[in-house]
């Protein structure tokens, strides 16, 4: 990867929709030799996809909540059954597994806090191995990607 290919990937990280004649203008080449490179960096995983950033007041999931979670155990079988649970709920923004304590953390996008209460005790709190939860809630957001 070259300084060109860093420039490319600067532009489409700021502004995922730009043609490829203006990305091209942008970092200073013809249309042809930026689509090859844009190509090349999607074929080695450099660039995995494109997204849409959505405002979450007008999709009605304002209320964001951060939240650990310890497992009681961590069994294989719990700790599959646990993320496939939790990575299926559309209320589940972001969910990473992590080294020390707690075991996971959760981002969880809802309409308002008694939306978030329902997730918790019927979607979180039932799966089994469960143990201790912690809520944080965003009072601002700073920066995000």
């Amino acid at each position: 990867m070259d300084a060109i290919d860093r420039a490319i990937i600067d532009e489409l990280t700021r502004e995922g929709r730009l043609t490829n004649v203006e990305l091209a203008l942008r970092v200073g080449l013809t249309p042809g030799p930026v689509l090859r490179r844009v190509q090349r960096l999607e074929s080695d995983g450099v660039i995995l996809g494109y997204r849409a950033v959505l405002d979450p007041a007008a999709m009605g999931r304002s209320f964001e909540v951060l939240v650990d979670i310890d497992l009681t155990t961590q069994e294989a079988e719990t700790v599959e059954h646990f993320e496939q649970t939790l990575a299926a709920a559309p209320e589940v923004v972001e969910l990473r597994r992590l080294f020390g304590t707690p075991d996971y953390t959760v981002r969880v996008a809802t309409p308002d806090l008694p939306a978030y209460e329902e997730f918790l005790s019927r979607r979180v709190l039932t799966i089994p191995g469960v143990g201790r939860v912690n809520s944080r809630f965003t009072m601002k957001v700073i920066k995000q990607p």
